[in-house]
């Protein structure tokens, strides 16, 4: 997660706004210090804070409260008027409730007293920058599904595709649960995404959580957060996911994975809209819609005694089924179409086309992977055709499908027999491995112990087939 967080504070700005220069030098040493990938800027008053942030993107301001001619308040005031995306943390050395209260109704992230702890500034600065990330992210996400004539890539005319994207509309303005059903590699996490883009919430964080990626015992503290001391390790105080998406949405993907008890705990949310951190004898409010997915019958989860009952119907106030590619297969071309065309401008290669053998083997196919294979697929032949036309024998022994009696042979026609062993083999290391990681969210340790294989073996044959374990991993995938 590091990481990712470091890339994302790569491009990030902090204005820092007092009216003492020692304290402005004091304040620029330790971020220059300690957060080497973030630019700083100062300002000794409020006036010239405001010609800063009108002329450059400014990503958060810490801002003092007592200054002489304009005041923090008055700052955060102009700021908020100003429309901008800048997160607003307060200083004083007059730290009082009244002060702490009035700034963050007044739109401030957060409120530290001086003299600070060094390490509590950071914590708080690099909490706001995570936020401010997230917040651009979404306003990035709202933009293009507003410039997208099928809204977020659900490409289609076909009845199931249409009666789904209605379905999406209406929901998103509901603020009500949502239960998100379908077949792995249908687009649950982008119909979430979409519900999110279209209402209220939009320019609020948007988290999806791979549930069954996360280790049982971690997944708790990453929803609800823990307070220093909780376990060995909890170093300090930790939000958890619920109050990151706070004013948001939260997915949790694959919700039949999770245990009982935390299952209860979920519940407990749904209820009262409170959460209780790990280590914390009180529970504070969150304001986060709650969509769920899943691949799974939870009906038939409920009758084995697997998932609580009273959680379904919490999670299934409305849902949204995305259908499988077999039900929607005269989409297909139109789908294909529109990949290639993408991937041809992701991958800054010349526009190719589709041959009428290659578009009728992919309208006749078996696409046990639904859209996500379809998209890998199109995507390995824009890499690998050398002309601008696609053909059949371009897909090679990708296209090769392993269901007997399937009408797919003729791909063989031209092999010896050792070859067309070879693309069969291929074919599943590159399908077993790809859904393995698929189902652990890149997580190498966990693939291998599903698969039966060892750690180093499974590395080799992903190394072997050029798979990238990083193209599986979710967002808070993003874990």
């Amino acid at each position: 997660m590091a990481a990712g967080r470091g890339a994302r504070f790569m491009s990030q700005t902090i204005l820092v706004v007092d009216d003492k220069r020692d304290m402005l030098s004091l304040i620029e040493r330790l971020l220059t210090r300690e957060m080497k990938d973030i630019g700083v800027r100062c300002a000794g008053d409020g006036k010239t804070a405001l010609d800063i942030i009108a002329g450059e993107q400014v990503s958060l301001v810490l801002a003092d409260i007592r200054m002489p001619l304009m005041d923090g308040m008055e700052l955060l005031k102009r700021i908020r008027q100003l429309n901008s995306s800048a997160v607003v943390i307060m200083m004083t050395a007059y730290g009082t409730i009244e002060n702490a209260v009035e700034s963050l109704k007044l739109g401030a992230y957060d409120f530290i007293t001086k003299p600070f702890d060094e390490e509590r500034l950071l914590h708080t600065i690099r909490r706001a920058l995570e936020y401010n990330a997230l917040f651009r992210e979404n306003l990035d996400l709202e933009k293009r599904i507003k410039d997208s004539e099928t809204i977020g890539q659900f490409i289609g005319r076909s009845a199931p595709v249409r009666k789904l994207m209605e379905t999406i509309r209406l929901v998103a303005k509901a603020e009500v649960t949502v239960l998100i059903t379908g077949e792995t590699g249908t687009g649950k996490e982008l119909a979430a995404r979409m519900i999110h883009a279209l209402s209220g919430r939009a320019t609020r964080p948007f988290i999806a959580v791979n549930c069954p990626a996360i280790p049982e015992n971690i997944l708790e503290s990453e929803l609800f957060g823990y307070k220093k001391g909780a376990f060995t390790g909890a170093a300090s105080d930790k939000d958890g996911l619920f109050q990151t998406a706070n004013g948001g949405t939260i997915l949790l993907d694959e919700i039949g994975d999770i245990s009982s008890a935390l299952q209860a705990k979920l519940l407990r949310v749904l209820q009262e809209r409170e959460i209780k951190p790990l280590g914390d004898n009180s529970t504070c409010r969150v304001d986060v819609r709650i969509l769920a997915s899943t691949n799974q019958d939870l009906k038939a989860k409920i009758s084995s005694g697997q998932f609580r009952e009273d959680l379904y119907y919490r999670l299934n106030v409305v849902s949204v089924h995305t259908p499988p590619l077999r039900e929607i297969s005269e989409d297909i071309p139109l789908m294909a179409t529109s990949f290639l065309s993408s991937f041809c401008r992701e991958l800054d290669v010349a526009q190719k086309k589709f041959s009428e053998d290659a578009m009728r083997m992919l309208a006749s196919r078996k696409w046990s992977g639904n859209v996500r294979q379809l998209q890998n697929e199109v995507k390995r032949a824009v890499i690998f055709s050398k002309s601008d036309t696609i053909t059949a024998a371009d897909f090679g022994c990708e296209t090769i499908s392993l269901c007997p009696g399937d009408s797919d042979m003729s791909v063989f026609a031209g092999m010896d027999y050792k070859k067309g062993r070879r693309c069969v083999l291929e074919q599943f290391d590159r399908h077993y491995i790809g859904r393995i990681l698929n189902e652990t969210g890149g997580n190498i340790t966990l693939a291998s112990k599903k698969a039966g294989l060892e750690r180093q073996s499974l590395q080799h044959l992903i190394r072997k087939y050029g798979i990238k374990p990083s193209a599986f991993r979710r967002d808070a995938k993003k874990i």
